[in-house]
C-alpha cells in the first residue's frame, strides 16, 4: 500500500482548522446568546419598576409618560404579572392562556426554570411577582447553534459521499483498466499457443495431448473475453440458463476433488433468458469455487434450478463453515474477503454481473454452520 504523508498531513490540518471553526461558531453564538439574555433581562427589570410606580399610583403623585410608555413598550417578552392579592395579569401571549388557570399555571413553572422571577415591592412592601419567558427571538437563538451543527453536518456529508463516490468511480476505471490491459496481455502469447498446437498437430503428435492442449487454448479465450469485457457494456443474446448453468457446473465438476460430490437438479428442461454467456458462467464458477474453499476441499456442492412467476432462480449451496448474518450484504463488496490470500474481488465481480449487466438478483438466501445458499434470479425472456 502507498504512503502518501502530504495527504495525512493535509487530512489532518482540515479536520483541525474545521473543529476550530465549528468551536469559534458554537462558542460566539452562546456568547451572543448569553449576553442577549442578560439585556433582556435588564428591560425586564425596567418594566417592573415601571409596574411597581403604576402600582403605587393611589399616593396622587405625578407620574409622568415615562411608566406607561415602558409598560407599552414590551411587547415581546412573554409574561405573568401576579399581585400580592392573588390576581393573575397575563401579558404578550395568546388569550386562551389568560382564562385557563391549568394553562397559567404551567406556563409560570416554565418561566421559572427559564428565568428567575422579578419581585416587584416599594419602599420594601411587595407588591407582585412578575415571571417572564423568552422572547421568541432568544428561543430561534437558543436553536440556531443546533440547526448550525445540523447543516455542517449535513454539508460534511454531501463532501464525503461525493469524494467516496468520487473514489468509487476511479477504483471502478483502475479495475477494469487492469482487466482489458490483462486480457491484451494474454492475447499475444494465446496465438502464439495456438499456432504452436497446429505445429504440434501437423507432426502427428498424439491426439489426445494435443486436444488437452485446445482445451486449456479454448479455457484462455474464455478468460481473456471476461476480461475483455469488464468496464463495458456486454451484448445479451438469448440462451438456455439451464444449460448454460450446467455447462460451466460439469466443467468444474471434471477438474475438482474427488472428495467433492456434486449434485445439479432441475424439473425444467428449458428457460430462455438474456445472458452474456462467458460473463454467466463465471458467476457459476466464482460461486461454486467460493462453495469449494468454504468447504476446504471437501464435501457437497448443489445447483437447484426453479421458476417462479416470470424469473429463473438458481440455488448454489454448499456444505461449507457458513457466513455471519451481519456479513450478508457486506460480502458483495469490494474487497471483502475471508481468506487469508485473496483480494476480495470475486463475488463483487459476480454481483455487478448479475445485477448491473443482467438486471438479476442476487443474495445470501440462508447460512449456518451446516452450509450456505446463495440465491439468484433473472428475468425470463417472454
Amino acid at each position: 500500500m502507498n504512503f502518501n504523508p502530504d495527504k495525512k498531513i493535509t487530512t489532518i490540518v482540515l479536520q483541525i482548522t474545521s473543529f476550530v471553526i465549528v468551536s469559534l461558531i458554537l462558542w460566539n453564538t452562546n456568547s451572543f446568546f448569553k449576553k442577549f439574555k442578560e439585556e433582556e433581562r435588564n428591560k425586564m427589570v425596567i418594566w417592573a419598576a415601571a409596574q411597581a410606580e403604576i402600582l403605587q399610583s393611589s399616593e396622587d403623585r405625578d407620574l409622568g409618560d415615562l411608566p406607561i410608555i415602558v409598560l407599552k413598550n414590551n411587547e415581546s417578552t412573554p409574561m405573568i404579572l401576579v399581585n400580592r392579592d392573588g390576581a393573575i395579569k397575563v401579558s404578550n401571549m395568546p388569550k386562551e392562556v389568560a382564562v385557563d388557570t391549568v394553562l397559567v399555571q404551567k406556563k409560570i413553572s416554565k418561566f421559572e426554570s427559564e428565568n428567575k422571577p422579578i419581585k416587584i415591592d416599594y419602599k420594601g412592601e411587595e407588591l407582585a411577582i412578575l415571571y417572564y419567558g423568552n422572547s421568541e427571538v432568544l428561543n430561534k437563538l437558543k436553536y440556531y447553534p443546533i440547526a448550525l451543527l445540523l447543516i455542517i453536518l449535513l454539508f460534511g456529508a454531501v463532501i464525503y459521499f461525493f469524494f467516496k463516490t468520487n473514489k468509487a468511480s476511479e477504483q471502478n476505471k483502475l479495475w477494469a483498466g487492469m482487466a482489458k490491459e490483462t486480457a491484451h496481455q494474454i492475447g499475444t502469447p494465446l496465438t502464439s499457443l495456438l499456432g504452436w498446437n497446429e505445429l504440434l498437430k501437423a507432426e502427428n503428435i498424439n491426439p489426445n495431448i494435443t486436444d488437452e492442449i485446445q482445451k486449456d487454448i479454448s479455457r484462455l479465450e474464455t478468460i481473456t473475453d471476461r476480461f475483455s469485457k469488464i468496464g463495458s457494456l456486454p451484448s445479451l443474446d438469448t440462451h438456455d440458463i439451464v444449460t448454460e448453468t450446467k455447462n460451466a457446473f460439469d466443467y468444474l465438476k471434471l477438474r475438482s476433488s474427488k472428495l467433492i460430490l456434486f449434485s445439479f437438479d432441475t424439473k425444467i428442461e428449458h428457460m430462455p433468458v438474456l445472458l452474456n454467456k462467458a460473463l454467466y458462467q463465471w458467476t457459476i464458477e466464482n460461486l461454486v469455487k467460493n462453495g469449494i474453499d468454504a468447504m476446504r476441499g471437501k464435501g457437497s456442492i448443489g445447483i437447484e434450478i426453479l421458476k417462479e412467476g416470470n424469473s429463473a432462480i438458481i440455488l448454489i449451496s454448499d456444505t461449507g463453515h457458513g457466513i455471519l448474518k451481519r456479513e450478508f450484504s457486506t460480502i458483495f463488496n469490494p474487497g471483502f474477503t475471508t481468506k487469508k490470500r485473496g483480494w476480495g474481488l470475486g463475488l463483487s465481480l459476480v454481483k455487478r454481473i448479475v445485477e448491473e449487466y443482467h438486471d438479476g438478483k442476487i443474495k445470501v438466501l440462508s447460512s449456518s454452520k451446516e452450509g450456505t445458499i446463495m440465491k439468484m434470479s433473472f428475468k425470463l425472456k417472454s
